[in-house]
């Protein structure tokens, strides 16, 4: 136990060690106890009463390849037992956050999952069971103790709280758009009442969801009920602009998103004959990092407002309050829970949040699809934060050249990273593969089959030794190909045959417009080139001094 009480590995612990000696391990986990259970392997039912007991009391450790005496056999980390404890987690009806960590105990590893305690409400297994730790045992709660256990963590919903306001309030248009949303005949107050967004007793009066939804401008009554947008030029505290979004919250989903994918516009890329406009975030990400923002905020907080951070290298959606239990960093794509959960039901009704545990994947998936880093989660306990980076290793002419080497033929997802940097001139080999995707050596091999099959990449060599390279056929940018001085003597080479313009040179190097004017700029500045004309009549010929 540390000094505060806290089992080590508990959730809430930031002084969880990576190794210990065998003595330090006995000392900090010495026997099963109403913190502490031991289990050899990751049987489903075991692990689910263990995460309910330790969620309804005061949260502890699951400790993964220990025996029921102590004995260490050993456990590690791998995805197959990450996921047996997320599916034993899955079948367990709200239970507390949980965090996994291997842990070595003299060169042998075990996992752990530290659960923590539920600060409302209660976790029941899948089959209605409430249970609790009593010393070394999980045990149900039956007839006056179960009662009592439960009266004394009855939940309440923040949002199904009375918001004071009448239903007589609320906007007849925003009414009817919900009506037609969720297809009801008419919008009565018990059909409000039905959807805990009104309340019936003591006059018919919104709840806070309510409120939410159908006010003009909640944040008169709810406080910064509001999303900001702040603009940043660099990486500095200062922004340089400034816009509030109020009214009903799908509103505010829908003007942030707008305006958001207005300031961050597209990259326009023109390979040979096309054109290809790419947004520099997908506006299905972007729609559902704000959705998930404003839906799963505290809005408790009366004092602050869902804001977004636009910066050069990415856009952050900060939300007021901690993930709602038993969400965590690590679990998000596995786990779903709502704060507020009848906002959210509205959103999804009106289009502008995806079903039930389909949000994070559909992040997740769209910036891979794009080729953009992965979106960074974040909980700081007073809010969390969502990263969707702009940038990433693969620049806007690869991920545009790929979209037009998919017109030649079918490129799976998974084997466009390895074609692009074929592209950029690697040799690649099994080896290469398994570390760009992260994969084993069958998963690498079938990739490089596919690629060299569809007649993508061409093998030298055979089984080990094999490399693999762009095939001929499949030309690649100059920009990829070339290093910069390299570039250079390609576009002067051009300027021999002909003159010269920015949109010649994109169409021959792949570079963007903005890359391209800074190549000629430079060629001029060292005298190779003469600039003639302003803006976009400027042409470019080759000096003759």
């Amino acid at each position: 136990m540390t000094k505060a009480g806290i089992p080590p590995f508990h959730p809430s612990s930031d002084r969880a060690p990576a190794r210990m000696s065998r003595a330090e391990f006995d000392e900090a986990f010495p026997t099963e106890s109403d913190y502490i259970e031991r289990k050899s392997g990751t049987g489903q039912d075991p692990i689910a009463r263990a995460v309910t007991a330790l969620s309804n009391t005061e949260g502890g450790v699951i400790l993964i390849g220990v025996r029921d005496d102590g004995e260490v056999i050993g456990r590690a980390l791998t995805d197959g037992v990450e996921n047996a404890i997320h599916q034993a987690a899955l079948t367990v009806h709200d239970p507390g956050r949980y965090r996994i960590r291997e842990l070595e105990v003299d060169g042998r590893p075990v996992t752990i999952v530290s659960v923590a305690k539920r600060s409302q409400g209660f976790a029941q297994t899948a089959d209605g069971q409430v249970l609790v730790r009593r010393g070394a045992r999980s045990v149900p709660l039956l007839g006056a103790e179960l009662l009592s256990f439960v009266t004394s963590r009855a939940l309440e919903r923040f949002e199904e709280n009375d918001s004071g306001v009448s239903v007589r309030e609320a906007d007849p248009e925003l009414v009817d758009e919900l009506r037609r949303a969720f297809r009801w005949r008419v919008a009565s107050v018990d059909r409000l009442v039905e959807h805990k967004l009104a309340r019936a007793n003591g006059g018919a009066h919104l709840t806070v969801a309510g409120a939410l939804l159908l006010l003009p401008e909640p944040r008169e009554r709810l406080g910064k009920a509001l999303v900001e947008v702040l603009r940043f030029p660099d990486e500095g505290v200062n922004y340089d602009r400034r816009v509030e979004f109020t009214g009903p919250v799908h509103q505010q989903v829908e003007g942030v998103t707008a305006f958001v994918m207005d300031e961050l516009g597209t990259d326009l890329i023109v390979t040979g004959a096309r054109r290809y406009e790419l947004p520099r975030i997908p506006e299905v990400v972007l729609r559902e990092a704000v959705a998930n923002a404003v839906a799963h905020r505290s809005y408790e907080e009366l004092g602050r407002a869902v804001r977004v951070e636009l910066r050069p290298d990415g856009v952050t959606i900060i939300s007021p309050g901690g993930l709602p239990e038993p969400v965590t960093e690590q679990n998000i794509r596995e786990t779903q829970s709502a704060r507020n959960i009848r906002v959210l039901s509205a959103l999804r009704r009106l289009r502008l949040a995806e079903d039930a545990g389909r949000g994070v994947d559909v992040m997740q998936d769209s910036m891979a699809e794009a080729l953009l880093d992965p979106p960074v989660f974040q909980d700081l306990g007073h809010s969390v934060n969502v990263t969707l980076p702009i940038r990433g290793p693969i620049s806007p002419q690869e991920r545009a050249w790929v979209m037009e080497v998919e017109r030649r033929g079918q490129v799976q997802p998974a084997d466009r990273i390895p074609l692009i940097h074929a592209a950029r001139g690697e040799a690649l080999t099994n080896a290469r593969v398994r570390d760009l995707l992260g994969v084993d050596s069958r998963d690498a091999r079938q990739s490089l089959r596919r690629l060299r099959d569809t007649g993508f990449l061409e093998q030298v060599g055979e089984r080990g030794g094999a490399t693999y390279h762009l095939a001929r056929a499949v030309r690649a940018p100059a920009a990829f190909r070339m290093s910069s001085t390299d570039l250079k003597q390609f576009v002067m080479e051009l300027a021999e045959k002909e003159t010269l313009t920015n949109a010649k040179v994109r169409a021959a190097t792949g570079l963007d417009r903005v890359e391209t004017f800074r190549l000629l700029d430079d060629l001029v500045q060292e005298g190779r080139l003469v600039r003639r004309g302003e803006k976009r009549g400027a042409h470019y010929v080759r000096s003759r001094k």
